[in-house]
């Protein structure tokens, strides 16, 4: 992201944008010109306030705020053993942010499975068993891309699978410690 903007002060879109209307999940364009603020800048997407409703752009859309979107570190080049690293999915995962909580969906306790499965013709999936803070939210199928996007760039991994539950409902209970005390819900 680019240093010298300051996220404090709004900031005019400098080209019309694509947006995802927060928690709706309605898309919208956002026109050149519009005002909005910065309400988080994390996981290579952007929420903004505009005209009251929060809104999330997207990775490829960031150089309409002025800002660099250079893409997220890469990920480490392929295993010669065709083996998946564990700990490479969950670092990705860790990159998913609530575009209204400014907390990655790791530490929010919305992922109630991880399983690498190797192929018997070649390569792995990785099945994903996720949730949401609230089953009616509309940013479910964003998060999922937003998921599947980011785990298939681990190393050997050929096929992402991200299945959404309610069953068991999310609570606060299940955020980590370091969530729970940064939100203030202890």
């Amino acid at each position: 992201m680019n240093a010298s903007i300051d996220l404090n002060r709004p900031i005019a879109l400098t080209r019309g944008c694509s947006a995802v209307l927060i928690p709706e999940g309605t898309k919208v364009t956002l026109k050149a010109g519009t005002q909005v603020f910065v309400t988080q800048a994390l996981g290579g997407s952007v929420t903004v306030n505009v005209n009251g409703n929060l809104a999330r752009i997207p990775f490829h859309e960031l150089d309409a705020l002025g800002m660099e979107n250079t893409q997220l570190e890469s990920a480490p080049a392929r295993q010669s053993d065709g083996k998946v690293d564990e700990s490479l999915v969950w670092d990705q995962l860790r990159t998913c942010y609530d575009p209204e909580i400014p907390i990655n969906i790791v530490e929010l306790g919305l992922i109630y499975r991880c399983e690498v499965i190797a192929l018997e013709a070649f390569g792995n999936r990785v099945e994903i068993d996720m949730t949401l803070t609230a089953p009616g939210c509309g940013m479910g199928p964003i998060l999922v891309d937003d998921v599947t996007a980011k785990v298939r760039e681990v190393p050997n991994v050929t096929e992402v699978k991200v299945e959404l539950t309610f069953d068991p409902p999310w609570a606060s209970e299940m955020m980590s410690e370091a969530a729970r005390l940064q939100t203030g819900m202890y």
